[in-house]
This record gives C-alpha cells, structure tokens and sequence, in this order.
C-alpha cells in the first residue's frame, strides 16, 4: 500500500480535510495524475498497440523494402522516410483519439458508477482532481506519444539496417539521411503545439463530461455541428466552420514555416516557435480552455451521481 493510499482510505469528509492539510498541493495532483493513469490503461496501452503493429507491417515488408527504390517525382530518401512518417502519424492519431474519449468519460464516468462520492471523500480538491484530468491528454499523452514514436521508429531504423545488410546493400545512404533524428527536435515541438492549441477542444469535452448525463459524445458534438449549419442557413456564412477547421488544423501553419509558393505545403523541419506563440488565436483558445476547465471544476463540486 502506497504512502498515498494509508491514510485516506474510509477518510470522510473531515477527516480528508485534516490530511488534505498535511499533503502538499503538488503531491496531491501528482497522485491525482497517477490515479487517473492506472484507472485508464488505454492511455498507453492503444500507443503501444499501434507502434507494435506498426513495426510488425514494416518487419514483414522488410523483405522487398519498397522505400528503396524511386518512383515518380520522389527520390530514395524521401521514400525511406514514408515509413517513419506513417508510424508517427498512426500513433499521434491513435492517442488524440485516446484523448478525446478519455476526457469524454473522465467526468461523466464517475457520477454514472456512483465513485465521485468516495473521491470526494478522499481530500484532492474538486480543482486538483480535474487539472489532473486535463493534464491527461494535453501532457501525458503527448509525452507517451513520443516515447511510442521514438522507440518505434528506431526499432524500424534498426530492420531497416539489418535488411539492407542482409542483402548486401550499402549503408550510407540510409545513414546519411537518418529519417529517425532528422526530425528528432520538431517531433517534440509539433507534440507541444498540438496540446496548446487544443487546448479548448479538450475543456470543452471536459465540461460536456462533468455536465451531460448520457451520451456525451452527442452533446459534444451538437454544437460543431449546429452552429455551422444554423449560420449557414440564417445568415449565408461560414465563419464558425472556419473557425472550427482552423482549430481542428492544429495550428501548424503558424507553428511551422510555410513556403510562399504553396500555403498548402508545411515544412516541418523548421519550426517557428516565436510566430506561433504571437499569433492571437493561440492566447484566446487558451483563455478559452482556462474558462471550459473552470467550468468542469464548478459542475464537479455540484455534480450529483447519475
């Protein structure tokens, strides 16, 4: 039994609040945050799913490796960094996903199964136990998402050797264009950029949890939904899809640089760190999650069983 755990199990409500005066803010959402970790395995359980059937597709294709040869308008080494660039998106998409239905039950949950009234006995703050929560998909997940991603794609760097020697095949090209640490500093930086700007995406799911009753996921969804339709239909305009799809976008157009000659096209090997935190749309969503995360706080200390 952790040093956590002994002195606040069957602790009611004042004798939560006497220990609650013996632990350090910090050390209660530390134990908040490792809760919410063994009560969701799905936090690192799907990344790692998704890395090990990643690496188990590229081991089977290392036989023929078709990132070798060239094709059309695309040279060997852009081709040897399709696989790389395959993996870490599966995995991002894989946790963000993860996170979406995490924050989705992580207030709605715990009313429906009856356990907020024995949370609320133990003596985190309603504000300790949802910052907990929050820091789940914005800090958590982004740091096992890397993880994932490093240790996947030097797995796949390390067939990939071993392919080529086994045929007989030069390793310099590979080595000379290492698709694992080319990348290595934009990788951590675009995890970032995706947390701070959704931010507001995952207050609002937060609050949707801490406030809906059944089917969250509808009710978080109705507003994206209706309001874009509402709009286009009383007023013929489409600023709120807009809005919607900048956000969703994840802010990478403004976090990385963007040739002139295409405002399509992203270059994620030169990061733009000083552009993107002076772009307004980054400080108001923030201010919006501050608020969306206020708000679940507000909804949890009044919030009764389902």
């Amino acid at each position: 039994m952790s040093a956590f755990e002994t002195p606040l199990q069957g602790a009611g409500p004042p004798q939560a609040l006497a220990v609650r005066g013996r632990l350090s803010a910090m050390r209660l959402y530390y134990w908040s945050v490792r809760r919410e970790i063994w009560e969701n395995r799905s936090i690192y359980i799907a990344p790692l799913a998704v890395g090990a059937l990643v690496v188990f597709g590229f081991l089977l294709g290392s036989v023929h490796p078709p990132h070798l040869q060239t094709s059309g308008h695309m040279d060997a080494a852009e081709l040897r960094e399709i696989p790389y660039d395959v993996a870490a998106v599966a995995i991002l998409v894989v946790s963000l996903v993860v996170g979406v239905f995490y924050c989705l039950g992580a207030l709605h949950n715990e009313r429906r199964d009856r356990s907020i009234l024995f949370w609320r006995s133990l003596p985190a703050p309603d504000l300790t136990a949802v910052l907990a929560k929050a820091s789940i998909p914005l800090m958590v997940l982004p740091t096992v998402a890397f993880t994932v991603i490093l240790v996947t794609q030097l797995v796949m760097f390390m067939i990939n050797t071993l392919a080529l020697l086994a045929e007989g095949v030069s390793l310099a090209p590979l080595w000379a264009q290492d698709p694992v640490f080319s990348n290595f500093l934009a990788l951590p930086y675009g995890l970032v950029v995706l947390s701070l700007w959704y931010a507001p995406i995952y207050g609002w799911l937060l609050l949707v949890s801490a406030w809906a009753r059944r089917t969250p996921i509808l009710w978080a969804l109705a507003p994206a939904i209706g309001l874009p339709l509402l709009e286009k239909l009383a007023l013929g305009t489409s600023y709120t899809s807009q809005l919607l799809k900048r956000r969703l976008r994840g802010g990478f157009t403004d976090a990385f640089a963007t040739p002139a000659a295409s405002k399509m096209h992203i270059d994620f090997a030169q990061p733009e760190p000083l552009r993107f935190l002076a772009t307004p749309d980054l400080w108001i969503g923030l201010a919006v999650a501050a608020a969306l995360i206020a708000g679940a706080v507000w909804l949890r200390r009044r919030g009764e069983p389902i």
